[in-house]
This record gives C-alpha cells, structure tokens and sequence, in this order.
C-alpha cells in the first residue's frame, strides 16, 4: 500500500446499498498519484444522507456501557509499511488475516482461493469451501451479479489506480482472544482479482471502518452488539504497533474533544480552526480549514496535507525555529523534501530541537503536537528528520493521517458525533492505559512462586500436544535460529532493532531478547536469539513460553520488510538452571559485549537496514508536485 494519498471527490458518484451490498463502481482513467486512500462516498443531497442516518441516531439511544468491546492489537508501523494491521479471523474453522485497519474504507476484504490474479501476501487465501458456516450473498435486482447472475459482487478502484473486485459474502468473523466481543457473522468481501499497490503489499487486505453499511463497525452497531464508536492508537516513531477497540470505551479526563459533523461530508471530519508552532498562531483565516470536505482525519493515510497557504505558513514557522539545523536533501533525490541534521537519534530528545505544534479546535480546545507527529526519520543520514506535512496541492481540504496521532488515543464517538484525542504511550497501551473495557496488562510470573503451574490438556492450544509443557517444568530460555536474506548487498541487518521488533511481536520486554550468535555468508545472516525469564524472574511462565512457540512455530512474527526476508531454522526451549557464580558474572560480561557489537552493528548499518520507503511501497510523489489533487478514494457506484 503506497504511503502518500491526496483527496480528490467525484460528486457525480452515488453510493447504492442493499443490506451492504454494493454494486460496481464507475470505471474511469485520470492520471492519479501512486497512492491508496479509499474513502467511501455519498450523494451530495443531504437530506438523503440524513435519512441513511436515522435509523443509527434509533439504534444509538438503546446503546450503552454493558456492550463488549472487540479489543485488538496492531502490528507494522508508518516508515516502513505506510499503514498498520490488526490480525482478523473468519469462517469456521476460523481462518487468519492481516487487515489495513482504514477509516476511509467502507468494504473488508481479503484475497480469496479462487481469486485469478492475486499476489503473494502474508498468509494463505480464504478458502470458503473449508468454512462450514460460510453463505455468498445472492444475487438480486438491487447489487451488481457475477458472470453467472448468482452472486452479488463488488469493486473498489483507488486513485493510484490499484483495484480490489470480487463477490460478497457472510460468514462468522471473530477478535482473537484478546477481545470480549464473541465472533459474529458479517459481509466481507472476497477477492478474485486485485491489481497495483494491492496486489504487491504484504498484507492481506483491507478492514473497513468508515461510514457505509458495509463497514465493520456499522455491521456490528447494526446488530447492537457494541456501541456507536471505536478507538485507535498507533505507535511512535521507530516502534509501531499499537490498539484498536471495537465499541466504547470510557474516555480519559484529559482527553480533548472535537465535534465530527457526520453530515459535513461522508468522511471522519474535525473542526480544526487554528495551528500554532512554538506558541505563536499562525496568520491564517480559519476558514481555510474548512475548504471543500474540512479537515479529515483518516488512519489509512500515513502523513499529513495542509491547503497551499496554510502550509507555506507552517514551512515557513519550522524553518525560523530550527534555522541552526543544516537543511539536507531527502533520502530520495527525485523529491524535494524538507530535511535537517544533527538533531540526534534519540526521539526523546527531540522536543528540545524541534518546537511544539498545537492544534486549536473550534470549541477552544487544542491537541499539542510533538516532533514525532509531524516528522519522519531520515533513512540515510543518521540524526536527520524530514517534515511529514506536505502541501495538497490545489486542493483546499486538509488530511491528516496517522503521522499526526502516533503515541495517541483517538476515539471516533459515532454515537455522541465527536472525536477524542488522549495523548500516550500507544505500543504499552495495554499496559499504561488504565480506562474501564481495555484489557489488562498480560499476567507476568509471581516471584513468590515456588513453582510453575501446568497448563491444562483441555486448554492447550491447536498445534501443541496436552503434555507439551509438563506441570513442574519451569523453563529458563527458549532460543530460535535466524536467517535473514537481504537483497541488497550493501545493506546490513541492524540488529538492535530487529531485537525490538521481536520483542515487540512476542509480547516480551526488549530486555528479555537478546542475541546470542551472529554468522554470515554473502547476504544471509544466521542470527541465534534468546528469549530470557523478565526482570528478576527465575523462569518463563509456561503461559507466556507457549504464546511464544506457538508465534515462532506458525512463522507470525511481523517481520519488516526493510530488514529483508526470515526464515526460522530451529528453535528449542531449555529447563531452567540455577547459575554458578561464574555463570551469573559470565552472563553480565556476555550481554555487555553482545551490546557493544549491537551498538557498534547498527553505527555502520543503521543508514543501510532501511528500505527506501517510496521505492519498497511504490512511486512516490509528493502532493504538491501532482498539482491539483490526486485523491485516493473507495469509488463508489452510479
């Protein structure tokens, strides 16, 4: 999925529904920038718009706080990927997906066993002849019908000109285990061609949470089995990752709110009214966010688009605060983005280089902006930051995507028409965020325990035999071997941070990974890791090993694709052993120099790991080279 996406609205498409069904969309060529934004559409008559939302304002009076809550992770992150995924199940046996989580997009979808033209992706199709409980929406008078008149169907164009088709259908589809919400049946769609940036991205499709009857949260708000809202948290700068919740959850004090007007256009709007950089307002009417659809927010867009005055304001306001940074080309020559260096790597330190940016809304709350929501790193210059907000060209309305909200809560209160924005530590959410309907932090092991509780044959999980982790095991490390191949010779594996990502995606504390054999051979690189007991545990609860096997066993690590390809070779657990002294004193002399060869790894190939991020996910071009507006759009049908 490309990371830049422009808005550009067609008014002479009109959104068709029966009970989600959609039939095909226009079909026309414009030169598009190489991007993905789908955001659904509607007729331009609102007073029909309104009447597509009388039923909800119905529905929304008998919700309340009882509801439960679909409570799921997020994995990938911006740089790399251009968008983030939660893991999604469907069917019976329930068959796994990695979904983009996108606001803009209405219609789910994935790759389906039949599909004709379908690229290579994180997992396997969906297969429907192996759901027991799986139903194709039959064709009527009100979708568009298959070749065969039997199923209704649907198509999805983007603006850089990637395409998603194929036939709808219901089946059950469920949270993972994380999450409160019992599995329910829904539309989906299942793909049978899919063609550009869809067709090449590793994930497997889409998961749809915008407005449309076709979407996720309208499905199951529709069947009142969660409230009229949803919540997302991505991750910061270098760490990705993150939550969702599916439903309400009871907001934090200090979160700030701003009114979303469901009818000011069919997108997730703010009323943005006033930017200020370093405490200073910019001189811009106010009007100027509220050009043509307003000020959208969408989580499937990966940076953010200011109309041409305001941004020039902006420009002009960050370079007079950081004009003692030496201003450097971007890690692409073909682009002119505005980059500085000699800020340092660490992100912590960079509210002290870079100023504040706050965003004033129209009832006079503001949401400040650190350094992270409106830069992105360098991936060739160590220590340099280029500005993630570019200029929309011609267009006057203001996106802003999930660069703006990395390390915070957003909260889409559909039911009380706002949106809310809480400011944390979005990778530890499940940790730090301490509000009712979130879950608790993963159970760590007592360390009063005398010894480790089996795990119950009746609750061993698929794919491990009953006595795999035996009552009085207590296991002291598990070790996996490594390969990772990388295209490029002139690139190296930094290691540091393929340590965070696996900690990251095994759900321990970086400080439990660490490397204990490094070889190589060309471009391949056997990387030998162990997992170790947290902080001052003696042992690895057998809960949390078996989360662990079970990960490396099915190959789910999330691995980015600017460290190039893995393959897991071997991996094995061993008891736990009480150390000598000299094994204790080993140990620390060990991981002391495993570090300083990590730190000295990642000072020569720190530059090197990152994959071009516009090269990795498709052209890239800048809103404001494309001219006047270049929008990705889900196009909706005549």
């Amino acid at each position: 999925m490309a990371q830049l996406r422009a808005l550009v609205i067609f008014y002479q498409l009109i959104l068709l529904t029966f009970n989600g069904v959609v039939s095909s969309p226009v079909d026309f060529n414009k030169h598009r920038p190489p991007m993905i934004i789908p955001l659904h559409l509607s007729t331009p008559n609102i007073s029909s718009h309104r009447e597509a939302f009388s039923g909800d304002y119905k529905r929304r009076q008998l919700q309340n706080s009882v509801l439960p809550n679909a409570r799921m992770r997020l994995y990938d992150d911006l740089l790399s990927n251009g968008y983030y995924t939660t893991r999604l199940f469907i069917g019976t046996p329930p068959q796994e997906f990695a979904l983009i989580v996108d606001t803009g997009s209405t219609v789910t979808y994935v790759p389906c066993s039949t599909c004709e033209h379908c690229g290579k992706h994180q997992d396997p199709r969906f297969q429907p002849e192996s759901s027991s409980t799986y139903k194709p929406i039959k064709c009527n008078p009100s979708c568009n019908c298959d070749g065969k008149g039997k199923q209704c169907t649907y198509e999805r164009r983007y603006a850089e000109m990637s395409s998603s088709s194929g036939v709808l259908a219901d089946d059950v589809i469920s949270f993972g285990n994380e999450s409160e919400l019992t599995p329910k049946r829904a539309v989906f769609g299942c793909e049978t061609v899919e063609t550009g940036d869809l067709f090449s991205q590793r994930a497997d499709g889409i998961m749809g949470l915008g407005r449309g009857r076709l979407s996720i949260v309208d499905q199951l708000v529709e069947k009142d089995v969660i409230s009229d809202s949803f919540s997302l948290c991505y991750g910061g700068m270098d760490v990705g990752g993150g939550a969702m919740v599916l439903g309400r959850i009871s907001p934090p004090s200090e979160m700030v709110f701003t009114h979303s007007d469901p009818y000011r256009s069919p997108y997730y709007n703010i009323e943005l009214k006033e930017l200020q950089v370093a405490g200073k307002r910019l001189k811009l009417n106010p009007k100027i966010f509220d050009g043509k659809h307003g000020t959208v927010l969408d989580s499937g867009t990966t940076y953010a688009y200011l109309p041409e005055e305001a941004f020039l304001a902006f420009e002009d306001a960050i370079m007079k605060e950081v004009k003692f940074l030496k201003q450097i080309h971007g890690p692409d020559p073909n682009y002119n983005d505005l980059c500085f260096s000699g800020a340092g790597r660490e992100v912590s330190q960079l509210s002290k280089i870079f100023p504040e940016v706050n965003m004033v809304f129209s009832n006079g709350q503001k949401l400040s902006l650190s350094p992270e929501n409106y830069l992105f790193r360098h991936t060739k210059v160590n220590g340099a930051y280029c500005l993630g907000i570019f200029q929309n060209g011609k267009d006057p309305t203001t996106l802003l995507g999930g660069i703006l909200v990395r390390n915070t809560l957003v909260t889409y209160d559909r039911e009380n028409d706002k949106i809310g924005f809480w400011k944390t530590n979005c990778s530890e959410l499940w940790k730090r965020l301490q509000v009712p309907g979130l879950p608790a932090p993963a159970p760590v092991v007592s360390h009063n325990s005398n010894r480790s509780a089996g795990i119950p044959p009746s609750q061993a999980p698929s794919g491990l035999p009953p006595d795999f982790f035996p009552g009085e095991l207590r296991i002291g490390i598990i070790t996996f071997d490594m390969l990772i191949s990388i295209n490029d010779s002139n690139r190296k594996p930094n290691l540091t941070e393929v340590a965070e990502f696996i900690a990251h995606d095994l759900e321990v504390n970086n400080t439990q990974v660490h490397m204990l054999n490094f070889t190589s051979k060309g471009n391949n690189y056997l990387v030998r890791w162990g997992i170790f007991p947290a902080g001052s545990a003696e042992y690895i609860s057998n809960t949390t090993a078996m989360n662990i096997i079970l990960q490396l066993k099915d190959h789910r690590l999330q691995f980015p694709e600017r460290f190039g390809s893995y393959e897991l070779v071997e991996w094995k657990i061993e008891p736990q052993r009480k150390p000598t002294w000299w094994q204790k004193h080993f140990l620390a002399v060990s991981v002391g120099v495993v570090a300083t060869l990590l730190v000295s790894l990642s000072s020569i190939g720190i530059w090197m790991v990152w994959r071009n991020r516009r090269g990795a996910l498709g052209s890239y071009e800048p809103v404001s080279a494309v001219g006047a507006a270049g929008a990705e759009q889900e196009l909706q049908p005549v």
